[in-house]
């Protein structure tokens, strides 16, 4: 479905080299479409901006209703980005629906020069390559409370055919089976509620870079 890139790199130039692990652990995130990772990762920045930045993932798809290219993806096209991938600028990348998707080097280094901790939202492929790198970040992965609640999720977007809901409802079972296997995240947080996934979200992630503090002192 999605071929593998290599990722034996340490380091990467723009102007200077930077070490992808300098500074805080970047935060991951993965789960299903529709769970509400962007509403999650939105709430983190609106009461965090100073202190988070998103890594914001390229795309060949079609920008959805209400989506800004540089905002919220680098929409591009498919021959763009292979170009890209070939040359190696990318830290991850997968293919959905057709589609190809990835974080560039590039968008973690903009984040990591502005002093602040890179917030990335991925998909399960993206995650098993991330896992192969120097990154180190920390894994969330945010699942609904049932398969049945996320399809209302998805129908009440309003932006899936048919064929495109059962593949995404497809998708997110293999990546619920991904996402509750130990050890593949360091934190599963259900949806169910947006407040109460916010304040399990945040206390996790504060507790980590407090303790992460008293680890460099």
């Amino acid at each position: 479905m999605y071929t593998q890139i290599p990722l034996s790199f340490q380091v990467f130039k723009i102007g200077f080299c930077i070490m992808l692990q300098k500074g805080p652990r970047p935060v991951v995130f993965c789960g299903p479409s529709g769970t509400g990772k962007s509403t999650l990762i939105k709430l983190l920045f609106d009461e965090f901006p100073d202190k988070f930045g998103f890594s914001v993932s390229h795309t060949t798809r079609k920008p959805r209703p209400g989506e800004e290219h540089g905002a919220h993806y680098y929409f591009t096209t498919k021959e763009d980005m292979q170009k890209q991938i070939n040359q190696g600028d990318f830290i991850e990348t997968a293919t959905f629906s057709g589609n190809l998707y990835g974080t560039s080097k590039q968008s973690i280094e903009d984040v990591q020069r502005d002093g602040k901790i890179c917030v990335l939202d991925i998909e399960m492929e993206g995650v098993k390559q991330i896992k192969s790198s120097s990154l180190n970040p920390l894994y969330i992965f945010i699942k609904p409370p049932s398969i049945t609640d996320l399809e209302h999720r998805l129908i009440g977007r309003k932006t899936e055919t048919n064929d495109s809901l059962q593949r995404r409802l497809s998708r997110a079972i293999l990546e619920m089976e991904f996402g509750e296997t130990p050890g593949n995240f360091d934190i599963i947080i259900e949806n169910d509620n947006i407040e109460k996934a916010y304040k399990k979200l945040k206390d996790f992630i504060l507790t980590e870079l407090n303790q992460q503090k008293l680890t460099e002192n």
